[in-house]
């Protein structure tokens, strides 16, 4: 078996995501948004008119996932798709004032959740904390192309 479960970096990695998506889930459940969403409505407005597979990219799942999430928000009011001007077959996204206000009311208990992962580490342990996590991401990034 070699190293056990508790001893490796991706288990404590992974564990650490899906405490943070449970506990913006948890904060997300009174706007009736999941964290996809979420952060489909975030990027959105820090990046209007992306397309689904800029989107995709940007949020990190599929681009069949992210057709989804844009469908459902979409029916819901919250984003609007059309064609680009130049690239009539490409779909720009774009938060509709429902999406805007939505997220606002949304943002304040996810970023007290950010708040909170926050207040754990001194500014300089943060700093470190990024790194150290800027280096995982290279790390595997480089092991997924030697894989290929």
């Amino acid at each position: 078996m070699g190293v056990p479960i508790d001893q490796r970096l991706g288990h404590h990695l992974k564990r650490a995501e899906q405490e943070l998506i449970a506990a913006k889930h948890a904060a997300l459940r009174p706007s009736k948004l999941s964290t996809p969403q979420y952060t489909v409505l975030l990027v959105l407005a820090e990046e209007p008119g992306l397309s689904g597979a800029g989107l995709a990219r940007r949020c990190l799942v599929t681009p069949q996932t992210m057709s989804s999430v844009l469908s459902t928000l979409e029916g819901r009011g919250l984003v609007e798709r059309k064609p680009h001007p130049i690239h009539l077959h490409i779909l720009e996204a774009r938060l509709t004032r429902s999406g805007r206000a939505l997220l606002a009311k949304a943002d304040v208990p996810a970023m007290a959740v950010e708040r909170k992962l926050d207040a754990e580490f001194t500014p300089e342990e943060r700093e470190q904390l990024l790194g150290l996590l800027a280096r995982c991401t290279d790390a595997l990034s480089r092991a997924a192309a030697d894989i290929a």
